[in-house]
């Protein structure tokens, strides 16, 4: 009888994998003399893409961030010109974040890179095959976490 996968053990390291192969294609993927997102970098830009002038807060939750890394990361990203932030109108204690032109300019560079990574993520797999490891990375971002204390 063959023993059960290790889970967790496997999604950690593939975990892993996945951000060094993001990283590594997104700097292949980006010109010289220009510098490359980091995976989590190109997820703001991607949520920004579609959701201009969202609150710190509603990016560390489309990214499952924690909020302070959320502010280090888009003060990282607005030093290089990709993104501004603003105090929102409505509530000055609440900064935006807008996508600027040079943070726009990545996303096709970007757009490459996670093609050629899913591209190659599903080759040799069928629908069906692939429709279930959705599934279940799904019910993994469902499960409900339990504080320890």
């Amino acid at each position: 009888m063959a023993s059960r996968p290790r889970l967790f053990h496997l999604l950690n390291r593939a975990q892993r994998r996945l951000q060094l192969w993001a990283a590594a294609e997104q700097a292949r993927a980006t010109p010289v003399d220009g510098a490359a997102p980091s995976p989590a970098q190109g997820g703001v830009l991607f949520v920004l893409l579609k959701s201009d002038g969202a609150t710190m807060g509603e990016l560390a939750k489309a990214l499952d961030l924690v909020p302070s890394a959320v502010s280090g990361l888009v003060q990282r990203m607005e030093a290089l010109g990709w993104v501004q932030r603003h105090p929102c109108t409505g509530d000055a204690r609440t900064l935006r974040v807008w996508l600027r032109p040079a943070g726009h300019a990545q996303l096709p560079a970007l757009r490459q890179a996670l093609s050629r990574i899913n591209a190659q993520l599903t080759d040799g797999f069928s629908e069906a095959e692939l429709q279930t490891v959705a599934r279940w990375l799904e019910h993994v971002q469902r499960l409900r976490v339990v504080d320890p204390e």
